[in-house]
């Protein structure tokens, strides 16, 4: 019988891997179960965002020194998703999944599964582009087979690490003869994550493969998904996936659900989520994103006007605070730039 196991880190700094590893010398956690990191790392969340690097390569090292493997092998254990930026009161911390084995039997409802799924490597000319979304479509379905899930309905959330375009990946391109779907840096996270997201609407039947073109990354704000979570970053070149739903089958006492926000100040869809679970809120993941209307419920905001702080640290920084004041913690994962993931602006 497998079992999800959800263990939540504080870290002291982007290199901080002492939590965990005085989690698995406590026997807390067995490393060989570990399928998925995901972490908010203080950086700025932007294309020059180190800190998930080295916040990967530091998780890698100790679980390649625990399991006694090479770290390179790690990349084909775990999903290690690092997303940049705690603006505001957010605070940083991992949030490690684990996926166990136990003799018990299966829970009489539904319990929290988890799957993994990884796209090839992608070539620069397909970042933001319809052959993105198809592989990513493509790993999603095998990640929920992976969970043993088996409709759209009981997945909750699907987080993607995504790759971006640098100067050195265009330029490599160019001297093949291709061509990107864009020479800024920085609007290439959007439009990886964008694709990436569209790739999971696709996938769980949100939004039909025809209308998921490239004509419709970052343009067409009618189509998104209401549970994908996209985080681009400069540290790999696939597309790296965690799908989480609830399903039969599984043993443990977690559950996982999702609603959507209107806007960055509905807190409200946070309270009914945590009126249909009830229990302890053992983790609380959220994408967020400045409205690109410019208004908030008729309110004009200026975090697309400010050339200082880019805006998606302003909507990291808002919703974190919004979301903090219903759950009453600050350790949340809340990721910027949500294109085509949920409505625009929420």
């Amino acid at each position: 019988m497998r079992r999800t196991l959800v263990l939540r880190l504080a870290t002291a700094g982007p290199q901080d891997t002492a939590p965990l590893a005085a989690a698995i010398e406590a026997g807390e956690i067995d490393p060989a179960t570990i399928v998925a990191i995901i972490g908010k790392t203080e950086g700025n969340g932007c294309v020059n965002d180190f800190t998930r690097g080295y916040a990967t390569l530091a998780l890698k090292l100790l679980l390649a020194a625990r399991l006694g493997c090479d770290p390179g092998e790690i990349d084909e254990r775990v999903a290690i998703v690092m997303s940049g930026g705690t603006e505001g009161g957010l605070s940083p911390h991992l949030l490690v999944f684990c996926r166990e084995t136990i003799a018990a039997s299966a829970a009489t409802t539904p319990r929290l599964a988890i799957g993994v799924g990884m796209t090839r490597a992608f070539a620069p000319e397909e970042l933001g582009c319809t052959p993105q979304i198809a592989a990513t479509a493509e790993a999603v379905t095998q990640a929920m087979a992976d969970a043993g899930i088996a409709t759209s309905a009981d997945v909750h959330f699907v987080q993607i690490k995504c790759p971006l375009l640098t100067k050195e990946r265009i330029e490599a391109a160019a001297r093949r003869g291709k061509s990107v779907a864009t020479d800024d840096t920085y609007h290439s996270m959007a439009l990886s994550r964008g694709a990436s997201a569209l790739g999971v609407a696709v996938a769980l039947g949100e939004v039909a493969s025809s209308a998921a073109g490239d004509a419709a990354v970052c343009h067409d704000w009618s189509l998104y998904s209401s549970v994908a979570s996209t985080s681009a970053g400069v540290e790999l070149l696939r597309n790296e996936i965690v799908v989480l739903g609830n399903a039969p089958g599984w043993a443990g006492d977690l559950v996982i659900d999702h609603d959507v926000m209107q806007d960055a100040i509905d807190a409200e869809a946070a309270r009914r989520i945590l009126g249909r679970i009830g229990g302890q809120t053992v983790a609380v993941l959220a994408k967020a994103e400045a409205a690109p209307s410019g208004e908030i419920r008729g309110r004009r905001h200026t975090m697309l006007d400010d050339s200082d702080i880019h805006s998606t640290r302003h909507a990291r920084a808002l919703v974190g605070g919004v979301l903090a004041g219903v759950i009453g913690d600050t350790m949340l994962y809340v990721s910027g730039g949500a294109e085509h993931q949920g409505p625009a602006g929420g």
